[in-house]
């Protein structure tokens, strides 16, 4: 049964194509975990602790970042809660732990965020069988978000409005230069190991400045780690309603199929939403 886990992980890691969109911005370090993860479970971990090591990054309440088995995750404990506590990220062998663990240096003030107010809210509530509306919503960012960078109000409405042809086709020029997407969500980037048409992450909007866009990725990304990880720290009431569906393949330069406006006219993916309601 091992050999078999052992497999199917090792042939859901060979699988990652650095050069797709949404995986190319973490190609940098991504490669060298790929490479640890393909020779062992114990290589992965060595590797992603010694970038923990050497960026000293912190979780929720401060603590050290580190990267530990998931078996060591102690009986009983909430999986947030020890991260908080301990600073250790209880991480498995698998795809979905490997995007995970990469966020935390993409983003690592979103990712501190996201544990603070995950920790913050078990202390009040426990874990019982539902996890609350906040913690519902921390969860959906965690899992499935995009983060939509605009300085262009009317393309912000149009993601809002389901108005796919304004902001995919008639403004597709503007992707690049007033808007663009980061991928976040670590159980999104584990569907697009095997990308299909209806694929939709849950976009965060972020109105950054215009200038954002003369800036290089790293500095787009730090300026996008600050701001979006101070919302989620003072946003009391956060909730669902505050993402807008974004299908991922539609997103200008990311599909070759939909460089054909007809790539927009199914609206089975590309729907009309609360718009007509």
């Amino acid at each position: 049964m091992q050999a078999q886990e052992a497999a199917r992980a090792d042939f859901g890691f060979a699988d990652i194509d650095w050069s797709k969109p949404w995986f190319a911005q973490f190609a940098a370090r991504g490669e060298r975990w790929q490479q640890g993860a393909l020779t062992s479970y114990a290589a992965l971990l060595a590797e992603m602790n010694a970038d923990a090591g050497e960026t000293r990054q912190v979780t929720g309440r401060g603590q050290r970042l580190a990267f530990i088995a998931q078996d060591d995750l102690p009986p009983g404990a909430a999986y947030e809660a020890h991260i908080a506590s301990t600073g250790c990220v209880p991480t498995r062998h698998n795809l979905h732990d490997f995007f995970n663990g990469s966020m935390w240096f993409a983003f690592p003030r979103i990712k501190a965020a996201l544990n603070a107010r995950q920790s913050a809210a078990i202390d009040v509530l426990g874990v019982g069988p539902t996890r609350g509306g906040v913690r519902d919503t921390l969860t959906l960012f965690d899992e499935n978000a995009l983060l939509f960078a605009c300085a262009d109000p009317a393309l912000s409405a149009a993601l809002r409005g389901f108005d796919w042809q304004t902001l995919m086709v008639a403004h597709r020029d503007a992707w690049g230069t007033r808007c663009e997407v980061r991928c976040f969500g670590h159980a999104l980037l584990e569907k697009l190991i095997a990308p299909f048409k209806a694929c939709t992450g849950h976009a965060w909007i972020v109105d950054v400045p215009s200038e954002y866009f003369e800036w290089d990725a790293a500095a787009r990304d730090a300026w996008l780690d600050e701001s979006v990880s101070t919302t989620l720290l003072n946003t009391v009431d956060l909730t669902s309603r505050m993402f807008a569906p974004l299908p991922v393949l539609g997103i200008p330069g990311w599909c070759a199929e939909n460089e054909s406006p007809a790539f927009y006219d199914d609206t089975s993916v590309f729907r009309t939403g609360r718009r007509s309601r």
